[in-house]
């Protein structure tokens, strides 16, 4: 059996998805919806719109978008059984066996498959860090002080000196080469044939929440180029999604969690004891990594190297945690470079000390910031307060700007009231602090020519948003006569709702498999009507809408009809004689 459409439905209705994307995203209320930083897509300014009356989200600014089963499908990495089930034992509520569809057959298949091969290379890996093969790569990790313990604790390993080895290796266990290449271990060269992404590295399997090796890094033995080299994306590996070390970091019991820069820094910190160290996966710190840190830590302590290039990653994460709602404060490390050095020179007690007295993450911005100025020179000095004054304007929130004013006055030696004034003063400069963009309608847009799946489209917006027109639309524009087939069967939902009196956007997503085909209904359910058009316009626009989709269907329908046929053009004839004078008459919104 497959899950009922009456199951499902009872799954969504009972997870609010405000309450659910809450727990990843950080969202603020404007107006009927929800905004934050986008976790799908690395942005500045929230444009991710979640819904609680549609019981769906969107981004303005990458498209993607759906019901909270997409949700945890795309940012978990689920399957739909899977994301099913954590939405069935989140409202307390048990699930049958199901069996899938033909399509979520084949797509839960190849992710299974790609998980059992990076899982088979992991095996390959680690045995061959353990050959004598691997002696020169064992020699380099256990000269860096790990012990027997650490490495087998994080399946280190070596990819062997040959370039096809593993893929002779897969080969053999009977994987064909689409899925090799697909799951980014196997390079295709028309001259050379498959071979190895890795060979000649100590390898580094990365893993999910959920302990399952999605992909790998590899540090080179010699001096080959590039030092360091990562897996690519694939279908079950999102860089900017995951973590290093998130596999163990997420149940520590210790405080927070602490932010470092490479693979050898979290293993470092994790066989110092500090098992709440999670790194980037060669990548900058995104909106998603800091979603993902949220799941799990109120707070998170910055930890990179000390030179220009590590202060700059720490500013840079700073505004992303500040944004997803996370404390953060920055850990000094000097005199040395990164923890790996830190801790074979002063030990787990002394950074224990230093995590105690780590920097307040706004103060560090300020300290770093001064190094820009000459604190002797008056005109400098004044530049810099503004500076400071401006980056006080970015806490929206007037108890929390006091609170950080008063600390920045006292950090700086000078008097709250004036830093006070001196930031009231910028805001005014600079036209106060700017709200999120909001979506910009697009129903009335004077084009010439937007085409007529744009017209389709725009019509199914205003049965969306103005359902007192159903019933006047329903009588002339049938879902036939919308040509996209995806706009044709919502508009068959949208009528089966208005006739039973629920209007359920959030449904409608669920009826489609496709995730592509989840992204565009978002959208479609996203366009909004613009607020305070006069009347008299908004009921020309809505019957030029109508016309143009009427008159579409029946050229389409013109093209397919026998013209022998008299009663059928007979038929046309009235039909076309209708439309005409509905472009005359324009409907009535009374």
């Amino acid at each position: 059996m497959y899950y009922p459409e009456e199951l499902v439905e009872e799954i969504r209705s009972r997870n609010d998805i405000v309450d659910v994307i809450g727990g990843y995203v950080r969202l603020k209320k404007k107006g009927s919806s929800y905004f934050g930083l986008c976790p799908f897509h690395n942005e500045k300014s929230p444009s991710f719109s979640v819904s609680g009356g549609k019981q769906m989200y969107y981004c303005f600014g990458c498209g993607e978008g759906g019901n909270v089963i997409t949700f945890l499908m795309k940012y978990e990495n689920y399957s739909f059984p899977e994301a099913l089930k954590f939405l069935a034992e989140r409202a307390g509520m048990e699930l049958p066996e199901m069996e899938y569809t033909k399509e979520q057959k084949k797509q839960a298949d190849e992710k299974a498959r790609l998980l059992e091969i990076q899982k088979e290379a992991a095996g390959y890996y680690y045995r061959k860090l353990r050959s004598d093969e691997g002696r020169q790569a064992m020699g380099y990790l256990t000269g860096r002080g790990l012990s027997e313990e650490t490495i087998h604790s994080f399946g280190l390993g070596y990819s062997g000196k040959y370039s096809d080895g593993l893929y002779r290796y897969l080969k053999k266990k009977g994987y064909p080469d689409p899925l090799l290449f697909e799951s980014g271990l196997i390079l295709s060269d028309e001259k050379r044939g498959p071979s190895d992404r890795f060979w000649n590295r100590v390898m580094f399997p990365i893993m999910d929440v959920n302990r399952r090796v999605v992909g790998f890094g590899g540090r080179v033995m010699g001096d080959a180029k590039p030092k360091y080299l990562n897996s690519p994306e694939t279908k079950i590996f999102d860089k900017s999604r995951n973590l290093y070390g998130i596999q163990i970091a997420r149940t520590s019991r210790k405080k927070g969690m602490i932010l470092c820069e490479g693979y050898m820094d979290v293993i470092a910190m994790h066989q110092a004891g500090f098992n709440n160290a999670v790194a980037s996966l060669g990548t900058a710190f995104t909106s998603g990594h800091a979603s993902l840190v949220k799941r799990y830590a109120k707070e998170a302590f910055l930890i990179y190297d000390s030179d220009q290039a590590g202060i700059k990653a720490a500013l840079r994460a700073i505004p992303i945690l500040e944004e997803a709602g996370l404390a953060s404060r920055v850990v000094d490390l000097s005199p040395y470079k990164d923890p790996d050095e830190f801790m074979g020179n002063l030990g787990p007690e002394a950074f224990e000390k230093r995590l105690s007295e780590a920097d307040n993450s706004f103060l560090f911005e300020l300290r770093i910031l001064q190094q820009d100025y000459d604190m002797n020179d008056p005109r400098q000095k004044t530049e810099f307060h503004k500076a400071v004054a401006g980056k006080l304007l970015r806490f929206t929130e007037s108890l929390e700007r006091q609170n950080y004013t008063e600390a920045a006055a006292s950090m700086l030696h000078i008097g709250v009231r004036e830093l006070t004034r001196l930031v009231n003063s910028e805001g005014m400069r600079r036209g106060g602090t700017a709200p999120a963009p909001r979506p910009k309608s697009t129903v009335f847009k004077k084009e010439k020519d937007q085409g007529i799946l744009q017209a389709q489209k725009l019509l199914i917006t205003w049965l969306l948003e103005e359902p007192g027109v159903f019933r006047k639309v329903k009588e002339l524009v049938s879902p036939g006569d919308f040509t996209e087939g995806l706009y044709e069967e919502v508009v068959r939902q949208l009528y089966e709702q208005q006739e039973e009196g629920q209007l359920q956007p959030a449904r409608i997503i669920s009826h489609f498999q496709q995730e592509e085909d989840q992204r565009k209904v978002a959208e479609l359910f996203n366009t909004r009507l613009p607020e305070d058009t006069p009347k008299e316009e908004k009921e020309k626009a809505l019957t030029e809408i109508i016309y143009k989709v009427k008159a579409h269907s029946f050229e389409k329908e013109k093209e397919q009809m026998n013209l022998a046929d008299m009663n059928a053009m007979q038929e046309f004839i009235k039909k076309r004689q209708a439309l005409d004078r509905l472009k005359k008459t324009p409907i009535s919104l009374d």
